[in-house]
């Protein structure tokens, strides 16, 4: 399959024309990938981009369908939705793994299995749809994955360090937390994160992973441990 086929029968399963398939190319392109074609650019911008339109959407979403549910709960669920694992479920249905452009390394050691890669994709095409048409078709690409009821399980699938910490840390309204990736290391196929967070500019707490979510959780893990919290 060609990359216009690929990237068409993407647009099928997604159910949503690129007037700039530009975007959609770069959504789909992984680190290794655009480091083996000269002038590609990988989805890592879009990622990051993404991640905010999800919050967002998904925010007003659980906030209009749970108005009972008071705002640690909401942060609890709305972290649920957001991870890693979540968003490669999602991606499941719409098959990204296959169609995410890998560099041979990456190819050959089963990335397109990687959870830390296709959640990644996940969050670029979210951000290369809202550049190409807008807050709608991208709220209604999300919307597609979100739970039409809620339960337990769907609250707390995963251990949520950062929500914790960001809940300690608003009790002083004066306070601020901030996640800076400080290192990345290893090839592309195996790359290992390192990320500090800090309150009001002070290294609190610094975290390891194989993606970048992941480390901020690590990060905030040991910022809790040598706060005295207890974890289960």
């Amino acid at each position: 399959m060609t990359e216009q086929e690929n990237m068409r029968a993407f647009e099928e399963k997604i159910g949503y024309k690129f007037k700039d398939e530009r975007l959609l190319y770069q959504a789909l392109s992984h680190s290794s990938f655009a480091n083996e074609k000269k002038g590609r650019k990988s989805n890592e911008r879009l990622e990051f981009l993404g991640d905010s339109v999800l919050s967002i959407v998904v925010s007003n979403y659980i906030f209009h369908h749970q108005q009972q549910m008071p705002e640690g709960q909401l942060s609890k669920l709305r972290a649920s939705l957001v991870c890693e694992k979540a968003l490669f479920e999602f991606s499941k249905k719409i098959d990204l793994g296959e169609h995410i452009m890998l560099g041979k390394g990456e190819e050959h050691h089963g990335g397109r299995e990687r959870p830390s890669i296709v959640s990644d994709a996940f969050e670029a095409v979210i951000a290369a749809i809202y550049l190409d048409g807008g807050m709608e078709p991208a709220e209604k690409h999300i919307l597609r994955f979100m739970p039409k009821e809620f339960d337990s399980v769907t609250v707390t699938p995963f251990r949520d360090y950062k929500t914790v910490l960001q809940e300690i840390v608003q009790e002083n309204p004066e306070e601020r937390v901030v996640y800076a990736l400080v290192d990345e290391s290893g090839p592309d196929h195996d790359k290992t994160f390192t990320v500090n967070v800090m309150l009001n500019s002070n290294v609190i707490g610094t975290g390891k992973g194989q993606s970048k979510k992941n480390a901020e959780q690590q990060a905030a893990r040991e910022a809790l441990l040598l706060m005295g919290h207890k974890l289960d």
